[in-house]
């Protein structure tokens, strides 16, 4: 790089609920190329054992109704079975996650104290006798009998009373929540105790929205597509932390937290990760500049792409070395190793607190500038990724070949970003890992992973000047390298 001087489902178009409704839009990553996981798989697989991508996940994309169908097909059968109403087996599945067969093996062992785990029926010691009276114990009015609602815990109160606090939970964004009025009683309250309760269609809508969230979010081979006024809903058969990408409004995800994919640190460790950069921020702010001088002639000098070898023109220094640790580019292909990883002081547990302190910050702001740096690469090389788009445009409007000849540039780029963004990725993990072979092996593939990328990407910014067969077989090694850190590390 040169640089400059200064200072699988199905789809609908019906109307859907939308279950996301309540809910705050991501923003989106300028740097992203929305598609980069599709359109590269031919120029990269290999037949045999390195073809297995640790990857690859099953997942289906319902609408509102196919899900909702699905869940009532659900609740049905096991209302059936335990002879309950459809509302009540609703909550039993809630309680345990959809999980039938669990639901059954403790069915056939102990009924009722399946549906005092489900929060649908009092335990005995709670169910006392509750003496004959007209008074609501809420507003101590009298009441008519007729006017007196409770549970199956047989605490009364009147309609009015129940009205209100229906109403108020429900306007809050309660759905399966709603739970009886007496205190210290946890008695969740069917769907069908609550609709009658609820005074206009408005609030019974954002009810049934409500009640189809939690039960979607309950599944546990269900998820709601976090994607802005997005009513979708993925479904697995095995929950994992994989990648999954909604048909509809093509928003990406990790299944398990839906948060942004995030292989192969696991989603724990990325939480805690983007918490403690959050924290932080204001402490890595002095390195988050775009700036850096020369480590041969001090002059200023700025990224204008997502490679990490630099080079300075013939007419000052003509410096050739590396963006992250200002190494001689010459050595480190050798060395690479030792600039992705961070080299502890074993010591450091003897020194004074604030010695420990500098260490640990020193430690952290480490792993930080390599995040930073990949996610800032990866808006660059999404720049570059534009810019092989109009170069191809051009050549076909200029009948030097086809979009189909030249694919294999937009290839390229796409994969260039899905390797930098998955070893963007490798740093939170690295960086709470425990000192040991483990860690040692990660660091190896890790450094072998981000040597291949900035192979990749300093021909992808220079494709002019390598024919197709070179670019190809880097686009392959690169990738290899890649599904061989996750096949050893990614959460399976």
């Amino acid at each position: 790089m040169s640089v400059d001087m200064n200072s699988q489902g199905s789809d609908s178009n019906e109307e859907d609920y939308d279950p996301n409704c309540e809910e705050e839009e991501e923003d989106e990553d300028p740097g992203d190329i929305e598609d980069y996981y599709d359109g590269v798989a031919n120029d990269v697989e290999q037949q045999g054992a390195d073809a297995f991508d640790p990857e690859e996940y099953q997942f289906t994309c319902l609408t509102y109704k196919e899900s909702e169908s699905t869940l009532n097909e659900h609740m049905a059968s096991l209302a059936a079975t335990l002879k309950v109403s459809h509302a009540v087996a609703k909550l039993v599945l809630v309680s345990f996650h959809w999980q039938i067969s669990e639901i059954l093996e403790r069915h056939k062992s102990n009924p009722a104290q399946l549906l005092v785990e489900a929060r649908v029926q009092p335990t005995s010691s709670k169910h006392a006798m509750v003496h004959s009276s007209h008074h609501c114990a809420v507003c101590m009015q009298f009441v008519r009998k007729e006017n007196l609602l409770s549970l199956a815990c047989q605490h009364q109160f009147c309609r009015s009373c129940w009205e209100q606090h229906c109403t108020v939970l429900v306007k809050d964004g309660v759905g399966v929540g709603v739970s009886c009025m007496a205190q210290d009683c946890l008695l969740r309250t069917p769907e069908d105790f609550v609709f009658p309760l609820l005074p206009s269609e408005e609030l019974k809508d954002k009810y049934r929205r409500y009640l189809f969230r939690d039960y979607v979010e309950s599944h546990y081979q269900l998820q709601l597509c976090p994607g802005a006024d997005c009513p979708m809903v993925i479904q697995v058969q095995e929950p994992k932390a994989r990648r999954v990408q909604c048909n509809r409004c093509n928003e990406v995800f990790c299944f398990k937290c839906r948060q942004m994919y995030h292989a192969p640190t696991d989603c724990a460790t990325i939480r805690k990760w983007l918490t403690k950069c959050a924290d932080d921020s204001e402490t890595a702010n002095y390195i988050s500049a775009h700036t850096k001088d020369c480590p041969k002639c001090n002059i200023c000098i700025e990224k204008n792409g997502g490679c990490n070898h630099m080079v300075i023109g013939f007419l000052l220094c003509s410096a050739d070395f590396c963006w992250m640790c200002l190494g001689d580019w010459k050595t480190h292909g050798s060395e690479y190793y030792e600039c992705s990883r961070y080299k502890e002081n074993p010591d450091i547990v003897n020194q004074s607190q604030q010695a420990q302190a500098r260490e640990a910050l020193k430690k952290y702001l480490f792993y930080f500038e390599r995040w930073e740096n990949h996610n800032k690469s990866l808006q660059l090389e999404a720049q570059t990724y534009q810019r092989i788009q109009e170069k191809i445009q051009e050549r076909v409007m200029n009948n030097l070949g086809t979009w189909i000849d030249w694919q294999y540039l937009q290839n390229a780029a796409k994969l260039l970003a899905k390797c930098r963004y998955t070893l963007q990725y490798t740093y939170p993990y690295a960086y709470y890992m425990e000192s040991g072979p483990r860690k040692k092996l990660f660091e190896y593939q890790q450094a072998q992973l981000e040597a291949e990328i900035e192979n990749l990407s300093w021909k992808v910014e220079r494709a002019d000047s390598y024919d197709r067969g070179d670019l190809e077989n880097q686009m392959h090694i690169a990738e290899q390298r890649r599904r061989t850190l996750l096949k050893d590390f990614h959460d399976t």
